[in-house]
């Protein structure tokens, strides 16, 4: 039995009466000091790990502005205040042990646009792709980008005043802030824009801290401007934040700007935006250029940036390599052939855009004349072009480049420090050359890519931080790196912001430091805004690369044989993919609907990593225990288990139960196994966590019916009547409230094998299998079945044995035997493992034949895949996959009317491939396949039939899937059993399986003798 955890550090006594004092001034937004969300707070996706005191998520401006006016308040200055956007920042920048300003909850609107005058007025949490998702009906878009679009901010990435590909030809987030509303320090709301001469006069006169504000920085300007001009490099990637240099623009005007874009929440609290934004080049061409050497490829870019590109990225063999094995290479796989020589040890992406094709044509005729002239020359190998959306799809694997190099296998995992350097690009190659030759030197291993055009190259060397000796590594590396910089004529931090590097701004300011220190000083005369970072008041240290808790110093407490055991969790870097805003994406349904941190894989992964370590810390090896657990019986420790229950009951805090709240929302949907760049998957260690909550706690009733469910189904079936009468009537539905469990579906009334043979599918049995000649093997298939579609939706399993017939295949159908996904969604895993071994075993004897496997569910049949790994059953294919894999076999049919797919969430995200393999499929048989982007069904197997979920498994239905369904109509088809049964509930509609619209087709065309016969 596991332990209570209850003994947890609490917030100190200054930061509660701060939450108490900001209640009392009428705080509109959200309060929170437990621990479950301070420590949603305390990565990002760095190396460092900052446990603040509480989080407060304002609603409005007045929300801010009653922070600040808090904070100052004598009994509360020495309380930091930390504001936070999305949290994908690589340096600690939002990281605090004070209080956490989080405006990405409620400050996320587009409030204005002005589409004839280019400019739009934000809150700073909206999320960058979703502003452009917003605008892109009028044909504009906000231009700068950064691999995390689709979870960043406006307000973090001005504030860290971010930028990626294409800066060179669009800027960074600064050169489009038209304006910033902004709250000072002491509740002063000010709109920071670029004032006149007269203007500025005018404000310098103003005896408050606004006045003093530009008072100071007006003064720098004039009196320093030599040692200016003199110490700011003149690179694409220029000093971000406290930017002296650009005080003044071409114009004269006086932009307060400069110094609050990349100041990361150390100056004010943005509170809106107005921001340029311009029109969407209508086409685009990527030229992807193959090359022998990385060197080759950094080399060769300097003449390729000569040739009028809107962008050129470079990507090493690292990338590569893991990007064959991720969710995006099925997608841009023709784009990048492998040579006689082998793959590509680099790559360039030469990006131009235009409005038409004839103008994006003209660009590419001089590259591509010269890339043919020149041949192989230069390290080249050879090259395609990509349009439109297909060069989208290659620059998404690029963006995705920082999360692929985390999912590089063993302890050792690639991270950021010194990862965004930036030099003028005519030294790059160099200076590449011997950053390469630091690591080398240590016997590291890293992956590089970036954006070469404007000098800058994201590097993230593969270190275990929980190995001891990582610290100092740390330090060794970033001291050189630095040196090499300052050596190259560049930067450390180009373009991800300083944060807790802000030690090396001394060095590079030099001289300039004081003015600097003047500045914050001028914007938080009390240095409670993001303490530490980029300038500190004398006396005070700024933050220092080693002195900052990491995650891997909490991490090596854990055990390495526990760590090893729960390593689903465990390598989560913080990279947030699964915060994507967009609800037409499958990841993660559960935070989508909610907008809680909690209720995401990163949010579970933190919650468990945390919770391995108390359990460590007490004592306990959860491996251990949990193999102990499965040994016993049902009663053994009951009595006890009553009791822990009754104190749950009572309120007894125990850290168990906010792990079990996160680990309760999750859909077990697997999309965070498949997108996850890290590949976390949730499904899995939460199951794993369930195993243990249950050894201290009593599982619910509904637990153990809906675990023991496939193996009653059979006994069920042979009285549906009866069964269906229980299960819908009032009084059965009463009791499955009672239970927890809603709109439970009804058996269909269909005796499987009697339907089976009346249509002469036999059962298989490996005899009757190797009985077949191997020459007819290839067109027999056996059907696996799984409980749901066999009980509730027989009907099914019938239509595809005749499709299969009618395309000139003998359909075999497996005995039945219980799949154990539901056992193991619910965490009963000694139980799931026998299931497991059992099925494993009937498997391998029909496979032992040749004869091909096939289920029917993608969600039943993955998990073969997925949850059965250990016990390496043999393949069980997905109907197209098998179709697919004999498409010559297949009827070739005329073109008849196209259908749209929404395939199940784990089929779209775990087996990707297998989405093009049902467009092959239905093309051979003359019908286009479109398969549509969705999110969630908000069914994912029982959440949506428990009572607690219900509301939120509708408001996900509604998110993505009730606008297909309605739009879609009959063509609409859906691959998943619940997916089915979601549209069926909130919609009425009888949504068909894939091969049942495929039987319609065959039978349309001929019959069977004929169609056997064409096959």
């Amino acid at each position: 039995m596991i332990p209570r955890l209850a003994a947890l550090p609490a917030p100190s006594a200054p930061a509660l009466d701060f939450l108490d004092e900001l209640r009392l001034r009428g705080f509109a937004g959200d309060i929170s000091a437990g621990y479950d969300d301070r420590l949603m707070m305390a990565t990002d996706n760095s190396i460092y790990q900052r446990q603040p005191q509480a989080v407060v998520f304002p609603r409005g401006v007045e929300d801010l502005q009653r922070i600040a006016r808090v904070a100052g308040d004598p009994r509360f200055h020495g309380l930091a205040i930390g504001p936070r956007g999305g949290g994908t920042g690589t340096n600690g920048q939002s990281l605090t042990e004070g209080i956490v300003v989080d405006v990405s909850r409620h400050m996320n609107r587009l409030l204005e646009v002005n589409a004839e005058e280019g400019w739009v007025r934000v809150e700073p949490g909206l999320v960058k792709d979703a502003l452009n998702a917003a605008i892109k009906p009028l044909g504009l878009f906000f231009a700068p980008e950064c691999s995390t679009s689709n979870r960043a901010t406006l307000g973090g990435m001005i504030s860290t005043d971010a930028c990626g590909q294409g800066s060179c030809l669009y800027g960074k987030t600064r050169d489009h802030v038209l304006s910033l509303s902004v709250v000072l320090m002491d509740g002063t709301l000010w709109e920071s824009r670029k004032l006149t001469d007269e203007e500025l006069a005018a404000v310098t006169r103003r005896q408050d801290m606004v006045g003093a504000i530009h008072r100071v920085a007006d003064g720098i300007a004039r009196e320093q401007a030599q040692l200016i001009a003199e110490r700011f490099p003149p690179l694409n990637r220029c000093l971000t934040g406290y930017d002296l240099a650009h005080l003044r623009d071409e114009q004269g005007r006086f932009d307060l700007n400069s110094l609050l874009c990349g100041s990361e929440g150390t100056l004010a609290m943005i509170a809106e935006a107005r921001i340029r934004v311009l029109p969407i080049p209508k086409r685009s061409a990527l030229i992807n250029l193959r090359y022998d050497s990385f060197d080759a490829a950094l080399r060769d870019a300097r003449v390729l940036m000569a040739l009028g590109a809107a962008s050129v990225e470079t990507v090493d063999s690292k990338v590569l390599g893991l990007a064959r094995g991720d969710i995006v290479w099925s997608g841009i796989a023709e784009f990048f052939p492998d040579d006689p020589e082998g793959a590509a040890a680099g790559i360039n992406l030469i990006e131009f855009v235009g409005d038409t094709e004839e103008e994006v044509r003209e660009k590419l005729a001089p590259v591509e004349a010269r890339l043919a002239a020149e041949g192989r020359a230069f390290g080249r190998r050879g090259h395609t072009i990509a349009w439109d959306a297909a060069g989208t799809r290659i620059q998404g694997m690029r963006k995705r480049g920082v999360g692929l190099l985390g999912n590089m296998k063993g302890e050792k995992r690639p991270i950021p420090f010194v990862e965004d350097t930036a030099v003028p690009p005519e030294n790059l190659a160099d200076f590449i050359a011997e950053f390469r030759a630091a690591l080398d030197r240590r016997g590291l291993e890293y992956g590089m890519f970036g954006h070469v055009d404007a000098g800058v190259l994201h590097v993230r060397p593969a270190i275990d931080m929980k190995a001891d000796g990582a610290e100092r590594l740390i330090r060794e590396v970033s001291d050189e790196v630095f040196a090499l910089t300052r050596k190259y004529g560049g930067l450390l931090w180009g373009e991800h912001g300083k944060g807790v590097r802000s030690e090396y701004v001394p060095e590079v300011f030099g001289p300039l430091y004081p003015a600097l220190q003047a500045v914050k000083a001028a914007f938080d005369p009390r240095n409670q805004l993001n303490p530490g970072k980029i300038a500190a008041p004398d006396g005070e240290a700024l933050l220092a690369i080693d002195r900052v808790p990491m995650r891997g110093q909490l991490d090596r407490t854990i055990p390495a044989e526990v760590r090893a055991g729960y390593e689903e969790a465990l390598h989560c870097n913080g990279n947030g993919a699964c915060f994507n805003y967009d609800t037409q994406d499958a990841m993660c349904p559960s935070f989508k609907v909610t907008g809680d941190r909690r209720h995401s894989p990163k949010g579970r992964a933190s919650l468990f990593r945390e919770w391995l370590r108390l359990l460590s810390a007490a004592g306990v090896d959860p491996v251990a225990e949990a193999r102990r657990q499965r040994g016993l019986g049902f009663l053994a420790g009951l009595p006890a288990r009553i009791g822990n229950s009754l104190g749950r009951r009572r309120g007894e805090a125990d850290f168990s139960h906010q792990v079990k709240e996160a680990m309760d929302g999750c859909l077990a949907c697997k999309s965070c196994s498949g997108q996850c760049p890290i590949k976390v998957d949730v499904p899995t260690f939460r199951a794993k966590f369930l195993e243990l909550y249950h050894t201290r706690y009593l599982r619910p009733l509904r637990d153990y019916i809906l675990g023991g469910l496939e193996a009653a189904l059979p006994t069920a079936a042979r009285l549906p009547k009866l069964a269906n009468a229980l299960l819908g009537s009032a009084p059965g539905r009463a009791m499955g409230r009672w239970i927890g469990l809603v709109d439970s579906p009804l058996l269909s009334g269909i005796d499987l094998l009697d339907q089976a043979a009346a249509r002469g599918i036999t059962l298989a049995s490996p005899e009757a299998l190797a009985a077949i000649p191997a020459a007819e093997r290839e067109r027999h298939v056996v059907l696996v079945q799984d409980a749901f579609t066999s009980h509730f939706e027989t009907g099914l399993v019938l239509d595809l044995a005749e499709a299969l017939s009618r395309m000139g295949f003998t359909p075999w159908l497996a005995p039945f035997r219980p799949n154990g996904k539901p056992l193991h969604v619910h965490g009963f895993l000694g139980a799931f493992g026998r299931q497991a071994a059992a099925n494993t075993a009937m498997l391998q004897g029909l496979a032992a034949s040749g004869v091909a496997l096939v289920g029917i569910d993608p969600s039943m049949t993955l998990t073969y895949r997925s949850e059965y790994k250990e016990f390496a059953p043999p393949p069980v294919l997905l109907p197209q996959e098998f179709l697919a894999r004999r498409l010559p076999l297949l009827p070739q049919l005329p073109p008849g009317e196209g259908f749209a797919l929404l395939p199940h969430c784990t089929e779209r995200t775990n087996a990707t491939a297998s989405l093009q393999d049902w467009q092959a499929v239905f093309m051979r048989l003359g019908a286009p396949l479109t398969i549509l982007a969705s999110g969630c069904c908000g069914m994912a197997g029982t959440y949506g039939h428990e009572a607690e979920h219900r509301s939120t498994s509708e408001a996900l239905y509604d998110l993505s899937w009730r606008g297909h369904v309605a739009k879609q109509g009959a063509r609409l088809l859906a691959t998943g059993y619940s997916c089915r049964s979601q549209a069926k509930r909130f919609d009425g509609a009888q949504l068909r399986h894939p091969v049942q619209a495929l039987l319609a087709r065959l039978k349309e065309a001929r019959p069977p003798s004929e169609l056997s016969k064409a096959a």
